[in-house]
């Protein structure tokens, strides 16, 4: 039985990106808790699969195409998941992208290619969905943000930039829509392996590294966002808004740079 204050009965939850990667987790979580959802990629095709595995833990899911740098597509998505279901009560705002390039080697394109999928199209995606929350006086909205978002690393200038928008946006949005019964809040992980990463941990010697400097010792698991995302979701989170919420083992803190090696053991 699942507790209330956690229960996502009846609840429509989009969630952006869910054709791989974390999107797939958070969209598990959800269903999980008990809510139907909107399934989203730039190709329908890569949904199908997925779509169906929700559907076997008995919920409804649509799948619709989504590409976030488009405002017709945008728009069309956000109306046909009203029309599929006659509401949205939850957005997980996660599709986004990275270029990793040192700062100095980083163009033109790229900058846009990252900002606009990640931080402009987060924007209008949340417009678009609150513009149908707000009637209702009800909504859930989670940017997810990353440990980029208050925390600088080399080689991802531009999407630390992003990152960080999208802290400063949650605050602005929560700012904005509160008065309609509507949250905004930003889930920030910490290093996770996805799609876009796994490269990086195939190196041991980087993980060993990586991992020294989190106090918990390892990068995360999938799975220990699971409990977050329902949380903000959910009633239990009714009187949190604005927040960034960190789910990154403690690397944020910087504790242990500060310290010579022999006193990190």
């Amino acid at each position: 039985m699942i507790n209330e204050l956690f229960d996502l009965t009846a609840r429509v939850a989009i969630v952006t990106g869910t054709s791989r990667g974390l999107g797939q987790y958070f969209a598990r979580a959800l269903a999980k808790s008990g809510a139907d959802l909107v399934l989203t990629s730039r190709t329908l095709d890569s949904l199908r699969e997925f779509e169906e595995e929700i559907k076997k833990v008995g919920r409804r899911a649509v799948s619709l195409e989504l590409d976030v740098r488009d405002p017709g597509s945008i728009e069309a998505m956000a109306a046909a998941a009203e029309e599929a279901y006659g509401k949205i009560d939850i957005l997980v705002n996660n599709a986004g992208m990275n270029i990793r390039k040192p700062a100095i080697d980083v163009t033109w394109d790229d900058w846009n290619a990252i900002l606009d999928t990640n931080l402009r199209g987060s924007f209008f995606v949340a417009q678009a969905v609150a513009k149908r929350m707000i009637p209702r006086g009800y909504g859930r909205i989670i940017n997810i943000g990353s440990v980029t978002s208050v925390a600088g690393y080399a080689g991802l200038a531009p999407y630390g930039a992003s990152r960080g928008g999208i802290r400063q946006l949650t605050m602005s949005l929560a700012d904005d829509w509160g008065r309609y019964g509507i949250t905004v809040n930003c889930l920030a992980p910490g290093w996770f392996k996805t799609a876009q990463n796994r490269v990086m941990y195939e190196d041991k010697e980087w993980v060993d590294y990586l991992s020294d400097r989190i106090p918990m010792k390892r990068p995360g698991a999938p799975d220990d966002l699971d409990s977050t995302v329902v949380f903000l979701a959910a009633e239990s989170s009714r009187y949190i808004t604005g927040q960034t919420l960190l789910v990154d083992g403690g690397i944020s803190t910087g504790a242990l740079r500060a310290l010579p090696k022999k006193q990190t053991k």
